[in-house]
């Protein structure tokens, strides 16, 4: 019941904008709260026999309906609030003066004052308040030292039912409000909690889904990378069946220094198949750590073989889509780096963005440039004193200086829509950073760009 009165009061513009409306609903039970005190502690006024005590709760209780009709026709929350605080200051020193000063029970209000702008307003507005109610304690004492100790105006026989009922119903009504408060501020953190998960949950699909449109791009590529090896399989395995023949066909010769020499061929193939057959099964494995999820696990890992690995991919998977494209790279990896603590399959997705995003920006430059362009990606590492380091260099269009701070955004992309969800570098960056590393960026516009990545040891 009290939480549809509450929803009641709430203006529709607010209630329209999807917006948390925690405040708000905390705001108009303070409201409701205060009016209703106010209104039963008019029976108290009655009982000991405070008529002016009385009508003065009456004049707040219409005054708090007032407001709080008022904020639902749209009168600012900050006008609202400050027209309920500004009756409150007033009402609680006349109350005190009427029941005897600062010894009567009203005198407990002044410490209410703060703590209810505080819950409605903020800590600012409670300050303040705090100097406002001091003032007004400040002022009564005063006035009773000018002009004497006021006379309490109700039946004194009756002062210690006053006195309890009047705590009691302070007490009761800082309760409620705090309860208002907690219940209100549990619901918004359950809400943030759900908030949250969902955004989690979301986050997951949008970086799975980058992954998979990366492997869709990748497919082609990798059907290509994976023909080469199975090539020499089948072509080495038919050479093999051959040579077989013939060491049958020279046992029953009796030849057997051709048999040795024709071994010798065959343990041969028997060793290439072996070595393109090792090199499909990487190519597989580096499609599924691709695409498959992180298991979290770090690993020992040559970076040059992952990098020659993961570029191969990249090329093969661009040259499938651009067919035409006149796109090149080489390699320049210096001897026995040591080997690295990193998640492979992270690494993997990381390096094959970066190199995507270098094919793609020399392909749009040639495009749009002379015939003489070669577009060009070179991929470098070496091994400094306290790293390893990747660096992917382009010829290609380069990145205006006004965008190098947005491109590790999420979902900023320079590439027309339908191309790139902008999610490819923002993911990168975090992947690097995980693994304490950092990514430097060098670009000049139509001259190129170069992403450095670091692994510190």
């Amino acid at each position: 019941m009290f939480k549809k009165i509450t929803e009641y009061f709430i203006p529709a513009k607010k209630k329209e904008s999807g917006d948390e409306l925690r405040s708000e609903r905390i705001f108009i039970a303070v409201l409701l709260i205060s009016s209703i005190s106010n209104f039963l502690g008019i029976n108290l006024a009655v009982e000991i026999d405070a008529k002016l005590n009385g009508q003065l709760l009456f004049v707040n209780g219409i005054i708090n309906l007032i407001i709080l009709f008022a904020y639902r026709q749209g009168l600012a929350k900050n006008i609202a609030a400050g027209l309920f605080l500004t009756q409150f200051a007033i009402s609680f020193p006349l109350q005190a003066w009427l029941q005897g000063g600062l010894s009567s029970p009203a005198t407990a209000a002044f410490f209410l004052l703060p703590s209810v702008a505080m819950l409605i307003q903020g800590k600012r507005a409670s300050i303040f308040w705090v100097i406002i109610s001091a003032f007004l304690m400040l002022g009564i004492l005063i006035l009773e030292n000018t002009f004497g100790v006021p006379e309490p105006q109700f039946n004194t026989e009756k002062e210690q039912v006053f006195f309890f009922s009047s705590i009691l119903g302070t007490n009761i009504t800082i309760f409620l409000i705090l309860l208002v408060y907690e219940l209100g501020k549990s619901k918004a953190l359950k809400n943030i909690q759900e908030k949250n998960i969902a955004l989690i949950n979301t986050q997951e699909q949008l970086i799975q889904a980058e992954k998979m449109a990366s492997l869709g791009e990748l497919t082609a590529g990798i059907a290509h990378e994976i023909q080469n090896p199975l090539n020499f399989v089948n072509n080495f395995s038919e050479v093999s069946e051959e040579l077989l023949e013939e060491i049958q066909e020279e046992i029953r010769k009796g030849n057997f220094e051709e048999v040795k020499a024709i071994t010798d061929d065959l343990k041969q193939n028997l060793s290439k198949i072996n070595h393109h057959g090792k090199r499909a099964g990487a190519i597989v494995k580096g499609m599924l750590e691709h695409s498959r999820k992180s298991d979290g696990k770090r690993e020992s890992i040559n970076i040059n073989e992952l990098a020659e690995e993961c570029i191969r991919l990249s090329f093969h998977g661009f040259k499938a889509k651009e067919k035409f494209s006149k796109v090149e790279y080489t390699l320049d990896f210096e001897k026995d780096l040591p080997h690295i603590e990193v998640i492979p399959q992270d690494i993997n997705r990381v390096l094959i963005n970066v190199f995507n995003n270098a094919f793609y920006a020399v392909h749009d430059r040639s495009k749009t440039t002379e015939d003489l362009f070669r577009p060009h990606v070179k991929v470098a590492t070496k091994s400094t004193s306290n790293a390893i380091m990747i660096s992917v260099h382009d010829n290609g269009v380069g990145i205006p200086e006004h965008i190098k701070d947005k491109i590790f955004q999420p979902f900023f992309t320079t590439k027309p829509t339908g191309q790139g969800t902008g999610l490819g570098l923002s993911l990168s960056y975090d992947i690097i950073k995980a693994h304490g590393g950092k990514i430097e960026i060098k670009s000049e516009p139509n001259q190129g760009t170069e992403f450095v990545i670091y692994f510190f040891h």
